[in-house]
């Protein structure tokens, strides 16, 4: 399967898309072929995506250079992460936890993408994204058990303040049925989905993974957005 490189000279300014949760090697090579610019893998035991390090490393050597490869870590030290990233060929790094800015700070140093999860129920909230120096952030609602999205749809429109001022990754709910709508009411430089495109917890439904992104890629905003991957 190979990419359409003069459809993708068509697309730059359309957010971009960030397909998180992936257990197989396979089904990310697939989603990296469709057009994926990112790859999630989940590094918190509790999660139901979870990957160990050699899957995460299995993963990362078999997706395309051009393809970034985030951790996934929820409240981690950054030796941890550190010998992570190294280990499993990790180039961006999302904190989906109350990572303190010092943290954050110190893996930019580090020379790693790195995104921070916002929440608009429970902290840290949108109003404390002036603390962290980051590439960008990721917006979620907070509401379910776990860190994540929870498969919960939220008001995407309540993160419209911190994407004007920063670089967005909308999260939360999302799925190719109504990700026209959380684009109409909400315009990010870029998508997290992982429940959406699902037939189970970390099995991708590469139909629906084919669905999402030719649906975000069909909506073509004016201005340009900010590249994050």
């Amino acid at each position: 399967m190979e990419i359409d490189k003069k459809a993708a000279g068509k697309i730059k300014h359309a957010p971009q898309v960030k397909i998180c949760g992936l257990t197989e090697v396979n089904a990310a090579v697939e989603c990296a072929l469709l057009g994926a610019d990112a790859i999630g893998l989940v590094f918190h035991p509790k999660s139901p995506r979870f990957v160990s390090d050699d899957r995460a490393r299995e993963i990362s050597l078999a997706l395309p250079d051009e393809t970034k490869k985030v951790g996934v870590f929820v409240d981690e030290t950054f030796e941890t992460i550190m010998r992570k990233v190294k280990k499993c060929g990790i180039n961006a790094v999302q904190l989906h936890g109350n990572e303190s800015p010092d943290l954050a700070k110190s893996l930019m140093e580090e020379g790693l993408i790195v995104i921070k999860a916002l929440f608009f129920e429970k902290k840290p909230f949108f109003e404390e994204a002036a603390e962290y120096t980051v590439s960008a952030f990721l917006a979620e609602c907070g509401r379910g058990v776990l860190p994540g999205g929870n498969a919960l749809s939220w008001d995407w429109e309540k993160a419209q303040k911190a994407g004007k001022k920063h670089p967005l990754i909308l999260a939360g709910g999302l799925t190719p049925e109504n990700v026209l709508h959380a684009l109409s009411v909400l315009l990010p430089d870029a998508l997290d989905v992982s429940s959406g495109v699902e037939s189970a917890p970390g099995i991708k439904d590469i139909e629906k993974v084919k669905l999402f992104i030719g649906r975000v890629r069909s909506s073509l905003p004016a201005e340009t957005l900010r590249r994050i991957f």
